[in-house]
């Protein structure tokens, strides 16, 4: 027989055997569990038929519907799961637990694999410790205005040896309306949690933890609403860096990105900006004066941000200047300042 194990036993001693996600192609597409393989009892088709039958006529006709879509697929089920464990000790879930799993379990018992595990109450399990369990640990909150290299700071600050969740690196946006530029497609807001989580879990809660300070959302995905919380009850420490420096990392960043993209950039900040400045941009971009239009754009972006950080109470913001953008010796004098006032 299969044996059952909570989510919190799976992610505290199993997570070292392959993890097959039973649910459909869509299900598994809008968020799944990091590492799960997608082995799909149904068809994204199928499943919508069996649901319907199930609604509209009974769980005895849904289940004998079932079976004849899922008979043709049995040995391609064995097939795909030696390819995913070939030592046949694997671990099956569906959303909640239920026949999906249980039944997937139960053939590959049946055909000769060894330890097969099936979690209780499937992904559903999973979601709800990603989007609660961030009461544990200290987050060190990086913030500064838009071009002051924050993220390539917190890459050098893990370099150093310290914890650093990259939630723009997640995300696959910075942030921005230019953040899109040069990044992979986002991954849904679901699968952004779960990404989240997969790496939350594994801090060391003794320590503090380094973080970008990010408004709710990040490009289309939206940051859990319990850590997104943590982050505002969070120290800020915040670099100051000039302007001219900044846009100087802008133009590095950005210049060699597709144009037009820029632009779209540029159209989705235009009543913000104001027409006219906005217009001045748009002339700047065409003449590739990468650097101008990085001043322009920063003082929207360099009000926007004020104007979240005099919402925090003073005692929370420690402002650090830093002459110029050198990420080693910037991610230096954080980790040092810190030391001597946290």
């Amino acid at each position: 027989m299969p044996q059952d194990i909570s989510i919190t036993e799976y992610l505290k001693s199993y997570t070292h055997l392959p993890l097959i996600d039973v649910r459909s192609p869509d299900e598994f597409e809008k968020g799944h569990i990091p590492q799960a393989i997608n082995i799909p009892l149904f068809s994204n088709d199928e499943r919508a038929h069996v649901g319907t039958v199930y609604k509209q006529q009974s769980q005895e006709e849904a289940i004998k519907l079932g079976y004849e879509y899922v008979t043709p697929k049995l040995q391609w089920f064995i097939d795909e799961s030696l390819q995913a464990a070939p030592d046949k000790n694997i671990i099956i879930h569906c959303w909640r637990g239920g026949m999906r799993s249980h039944a997937f379990a139960q053939h590959l018992k049946d055909n000769g694999f060894n330890e097969v595990f099936v979690i209780e109450k499937g992904y559903k399990s999973y979601r709800h410790e990603a989007l609660n369990n961030f009461e544990k640990g200290t987050l060190n909150l990086l913030g500064g205005y838009t071009g002051s290299g924050k993220t390539h700071i917190l890459h050098k600050i893990e370099d150093l040896g310290h914890q650093v969740l990259d939630l723009e690196g997640l995300a696959s946006h910075k942030g921005s309306a230019f953040g899109n530029i040069g990044m992979d497609k986002q991954p849904t807001t679901e699968q952004f949690e779960n990404n989240i989580y997969w790496q939350w879990r594994q801090f060391d809660f003794s320590q503090p933890i380094w973080i970008e300070d990010e408004s709710p959302n990040i490009g289309d995905v939206n940051i859990p609403m319990h850590l997104f919380h943590k982050m505002r009850d969070s120290e800020l420490f915040f670099i100051e860096i000039s302007k001219e420096e900044r846009a100087r990392l802008l133009v590095d960043e950005y210049a060699l990105g597709d144009k037009e993209k820029l632009a779209n950039g540029i159209n989705r900040i235009s009543k913000r900006l104001g027409n006219d400045i906005a217009k001045k941009a748009h002339q700047l971009l065409d003449e590739d004066n990468f650097y101008e239009v990085a001043i322009l754009t920063l003082g929207y972006y360099d009000k926007y941000y004020k104007r979240g950080v005099d919402k925090r109470e003073a005692k929370q913001i420690h402002i650090i200047p830093l002459h110029k953008i050198d990420f080693t010796n910037n991610a230096e004098t954080l980790i040092e300042y810190t030391k001597q006032h946290v």
